[in-house]
Order: C-alpha cells, then structure tokens, then sequence
C-alpha cells in the first residue's frame, strides 16, 4: 500500500449495482457496515452467491483500520467491496451518509479495488431482530451484530447482481 497511490492506482465508488458488477473481475468481494465505533465485514463465496461474516475491526486509526481491511482484501483476493450506505428511510443524506462517502473516498484513495454504495436501510435492526429470534444473549449480539448486518448488506449486493448475471 503506497501513501499517495497515482489517479490510474485509485478506485472509483459506484452507486449502481449493475454498472459495479459489469466492471470488477473475477474474485470474492467484502460487504462493509462501516459503524463509528467498529466495522463489520463479510465475505462472498468465489462464486459470489452466498456472504459470511469475517470479522469485526474496532475502530482506532483510519490508517489502522485501512491497513487491516486491504490486508485482507489481498488475502482473499477480493475484486471489490460492498459498503452500507445508510440513507434515510425517505431515501435523503444525512450525516452518517456524507461520512461514509468520505470513508469510500478514503479507501479509493488507497487501493485501486472498487466500491459500491448499497442501501443499508434496517440492515442493523434486521440483525438484531435476527440475533433476538436466534435466543442470542445481548452480549453476544454486540459481539456479533456489526459483522452480521455487513453480510445482510453483501448478500442484497449478490442477489441483486445475479440477477444481471442471468
């Protein structure tokens, strides 16, 4: 990972589910719930058909989170990321919105690997009430709930790419 990577070595964050997909190549892709605290991550199968959760980074430095995050991306040779864009529930930005654009704008500005922004809205709760249906203790589900809503928001990002695919 080069400090300042040249504007050919930089990724470009997608909006559009169907343009992300025409363009990444083959490889496994990481969904991210990037949270102020932590950050979810989850991973897609070779085929990308199923997402599992990986891991969850408590969040320190950007560069420390980054590191670990391309870390990984190089080893599970990943073609790109899927990231939770939290939007409103009537579709507008707020703040949490801006902030994970300048997070996209970060990583672009580290790796060339691309990212699409997919709507999050209710991932979280849908974990939780995942996690409260599975009979979780609230300690596990804090354990578990940031890596679980990045795999609700990559498998949305599979299914609806396969759907181009076809």
């Amino acid at each position: 990972m080069t400090a300042d990577p040249s504007p050919a070595q930089r990724g470009t964050t997608f909006i559009d589910a169907e343009t992300f997909s025409s363009l990444i190549g083959p490889g496994r892709l990481i969904g991210i719930d990037a949270g102020t605290k932590t950050i979810g991550l989850a991973l897609s199968d070779v085929t990308r058909t199923i997402g599992s959760a990986l891991e969850t980074i408590r969040r320190t430095k950007f560069s420390i989170d980054a590191a670990r995050l391309l870390d990984l991306a190089r080893e599970h040779a990943i073609a790109g990321f899927v990231l939770g864009f939290p939007v409103n529930l009537d579709g507008t930005e707020g703040p949490r919105a801006q902030g994970t654009r300048a997070f996209a704008r970060n990583v672009n500005a580290l790796s060339p690997l691309p990212i699409l922004l997919w709507d999050e809205r209710l991932t979280t709760s849908q974990a939780e009430r995942m996690l409260i249906e599975a009979d979780a203790s609230r300690k596990r589900r804090g354990e578990v709930i940031d890596k679980l809503a990045a795999t609700l928001i990559l498998q949305g990002a599979l299914d609806r790419m396969r759907r181009f695919a076809n």
